[in-house]
């Protein structure tokens, strides 16, 4: 995933930490605190803020756009929806006012619609070639899906809107997927150089960080992530760190740096599986509560399959099932092909004792031209399975 795609599904926000194994919440009495919900949860009166339609185009994008802020940090997906109310009266309207359709694009990125994002972004920056936002997020939406000649274009078009830093850090980013790592580390550091804002410079180090670990430099990438979460946290970038901590068998630093989150999926699998391997029992309770989650999903008539790569991950290092896991990941594949949705189905395939399909996810991953340290650890050597690593 990518700054710009995150969308993890949250149905169950409220449970606590301590009751991870699923046991009911009793309250004592009437003004017994369960849980205080985060600040950037509340409106400006202390009540979550009400996904209502207004007619003003202007009211209606700042609500959207405070919608779409509170969706990405804190993973809770009711807000994607109440993006989508604020823009109610432009969605999908072919005369919507192309800021609309961007944001609307944005939505559905975040909900992993991605083929109905790059539709309405294509459609939209036909209109407006010179929207600088709906190039990045179609440069964003072809990283996600491996199509980096076209994200390279989108962010030349970046620089052509006239936002020269975003466009070389969108051009960076593609490069290091490039696997040229050098280049575009020296060139994010020089970005780095050029601001002071320290939301700006931890998304730079955000990116800094991902691209060290693409080239292999763990250590690297360990210190970068811990910067930029020390100049801003950012779900994204702790899952990310998260990442690094359990493939390099830092169990319980992964625990730490998870602790603090809110309790998106991504979070209570990644919790689940250092719990795993540390031998604490807490793992069994964050699958039941991620099985409902899915189950709630089916429930309200929505596509579990659009979360591909969170139920590969679960039945890979929840449930024990690696044939089930690899049909999961290869399917996730057609929807989004990240680093890491190809390190995960190659994961699936080696515990499944799948050579042929490692040998077909090695080459097809290649031929997307993606070069990163990770993945090269289980490219198949001399007919054999490389070892199975961490997630």
């Amino acid at each position: 995933m990518s700054k710009f795609s995150q969308g993890i599904t949250i149905l169950l926000a409220t449970l606590q930490l301590s009751v991870m194994a699923a046991s009911p919440i009793r309250p004592l009495s009437d003004t017994e605190v369960i849980e205080v919900l985060p600040a950037i949860t509340r409106s400006r009166h202390g009540a979550p803020a009400p996904g209502r339609v207004v007619a003003d185009p202007h009211e209606a994008a700042t609500a959207a756009r405070q919608a779409i802020t509170v969706a990405r940090q804190t993973g809770d997906n009711r807000y994607w929806g109440r993006a989508q109310a604020a823009l109610a009266p432009w969605w999908d309207r072919a005369d919507a006012p192309v800021e609309m359709a961007v944001m609307q694009a944005t939505v559905q990125q975040g909900r992993h619609e991605f083929e109905a994002s790059r539709k309405v972004l294509s459609a939209a920056l036909a209109r407006e070639p010179g929207h600088a936002q709906g190039w990045l997020n179609l440069a964003a939406l072809e990283r996600l899906s491996g199509r980096y000649g076209e994200s390279r274009a989108a962010c030349r078009e970046v620089a052509r809107a006239g936002q020269a830093l975003y466009a070389q850090a969108c051009e960076f980013e593609t490069l290091s997927l490039l696997g040229q790592h050098d280049q575009s580390a020296r060139g994010l550091a020089q970005l780095l150089k050029q601001v002071s804002d320290a939301d700006q410079q931890s998304w730079l180090l955000s990116l800094l960080a991902e691209a060290l670990e693409r080239a292999g430099q763990d250590a690297a990438a360990l210190a970068t992530y811990g910067q930029s979460l020390a100049r801003q946290p950012d779900l994204y970038t702790s899952i990310a760190l998260s990442d690094l901590l359990l493939r390099t068998g830092a169990n319980d630093k992964a625990l730490a740096v998870l602790a603090t989150l809110p309790q998106t999926d991504a979070v209570v699998l990644r919790r689940g599986i250092a719990w795993r391997r540390l031998g604490d029992n807490r793992w069994r309770g964050a699958l039941v509560i991620f099985q409902e989650r899915v189950a709630e999903l089916k429930r309200r008539g929505d596509d579990p399959g659009l979360h591909g790569r969170e139920l590969a991950m679960s039945a890979l290092w929840l449930e024990d099932d690696a044939p089930g896991a690899l049909a999961l990941a290869r399917k996730n594949l057609t929807l989004q092909r990240e680093p890491v949705d190809w390190w995960l189905a190659l994961q699936c395939a080696l515990a499944a004792g799948d050579k042929n399909a490692v040998a077909e996810l090695s080459n097809q991953w290649t031929q997307t031209g993606l070069k990163d340290a990770r993945l090269e650890t289980v490219r198949p050597a001399s007919g054999r399975l490389a070892s199975k690593a961490a997630p």
